[in-house]
């Protein structure tokens, strides 16, 4: 059974207010956009008053920046878990594909604001040190090392540069799903197979 991506989840215990005010946020962030959204409209979604918000967050960017960490340190978990149950190399980098994408079908709202709102912000693409995004690119660096060690990967192949190139097509295709005004027709599995696919067939051991 998949893991909620919610905060009951959390390793830090968080006050129910600041949970309902988060997941407001996702929903308003999705539906309005992040720069028309207005902290009153979460502030109305998570039934509290305005100034609340401003008592677990300094303004709509944190608030947003706050999504991106929390729900990022929560799908590292998950990925773990998924990753664990996989014996060899070729498999996990499988469930990698699978499981990125699963995700945004489970959690449409949060991939909106993950591939949409969130590169609304100025903050996020200048100053702004992703760690957690950095950490989920490690997961798949280290499953690339792991198939060289093995022999299943070649050994000229560099970690750094393919799981940026892995994780450049993985965003492509996710941000062409949230934007796809007929998801339904949007096979996010056949790309996951096709994706592994091309990439295996480039990277393996012959």
């Amino acid at each position: 059974m998949d893991r909620a991506l919610d905060h009951s989840v959390a390793q830090k215990p968080r006050s129910e207010k600041r949970t309902r005010i988060i997941d407001a946020a996702i929903e308003v962030f999705a539906a309005k956009g992040y720069r028309s959204a207005r902290i009153s409209d979460i502030a109305r979604g998570a039934g509290v008053a305005d100034g609340t918000i401003y008592l677990y967050f300094r303004n709509k960017e944190d608030l947003l920046l706050t999504i991106f960490e929390e729900k990022m340190d929560l799908v590292l978990k998950e990925l773990e878990e998924k990753l664990e149950a996989q014996d060899d190399p070729v498999s996990r980098i499988e469930t990698f594909a699978h499981t990125h994408f699963r995700l945004l079908q489970t959690h449409p709202a949060l991939a909106q604001v993950f591939q949409v709102e969130l590169r609304q912000s100025t903050r996020f693409l200048t100053d702004y040190r992703p760690e957690p995004l950095w950490a989920y690119l490690g997961v798949f660096e280290s499953l690339i090392k792991d198939g060289q060690a093995s022999g299943l990967l070649r050994d000229d192949v560099n970690p750094f540069f393919t799981k940026w190139a892995f994780f450049g097509a993985l965003d492509e295709l996710s941000s062409q799903w949230v934007l796809s005004r007929k998801r339904e027709r949007f096979n996010l599995n056949e790309a996951a197979e096709q994706l592994v696919s091309v990439f295996l067939n480039g990277i393996r051991r012959t």
